[in-house]
């Protein structure tokens, strides 16, 4: 899909080597998803928001049905990564992620989500959402600006 829109050979080896292994769950390979549960999370096809996602070691016998009758993706865990946030006196680990909002082929927004549990909570303090700053392509040309 990323060679048919235009992306360019060296970007795509990024990419592949970035996104965690996904696969299309498939009834027929349930035994081995079942077994191996604990290490993936289970997302629909066409869902957004963590709507209908479940962490693998989660998930119960009936929600298990749903998701082998469903269309969903199974998708390796990934630990958070984490920041000291707080005081030197009183410093606080804060997990964290980077989002990319997109639309279409289009990122329309990035941030970074610092929580603590497993959502996000605008009540903890240091938590919720983060700005993302991008550097310049080192590969574009400079601009003076000024005198």
């Amino acid at each position: 899909m990323l060679q048919s829109i235009g992306v360019a050979a060296p970007v795509r080896k990024i990419i592949a080597a970035s996104v965690l292994p996904t696969q299309i769950v498939d009834p027929a390979h349930a035994e081995r998803l079942w077994q191996n549960r604990k290490n993936l999370f289970f997302k629909p096809t066409a869902g957004f928001g963590g709507r209908a996602a479940y962490r693998g070691d989660k998930v119960t016998k009936r929600v298990w049905n749903e998701i082998m009758e469903g269309e969903y993706v199974a998708q390796a865990v990934m630990a958070p990564g984490e920041r000291v946030a707080g005081t030197p006196q009183e410093p606080e680990s804060l997990k964290f992620d980077v989002r990319l909002y997109t639309y279409g082929t289009a990122v329309q927004w990035t941030a970074a989500r610092v929580y603590q549990g497993q959502t996000t909570n605008f009540r903890t303090p240091g938590g919720g959402f983060a700005p993302v700053y991008s550097m310049p392509d080192v590969a574009a040309p400079c601009v003076a600006v000024g005198n």
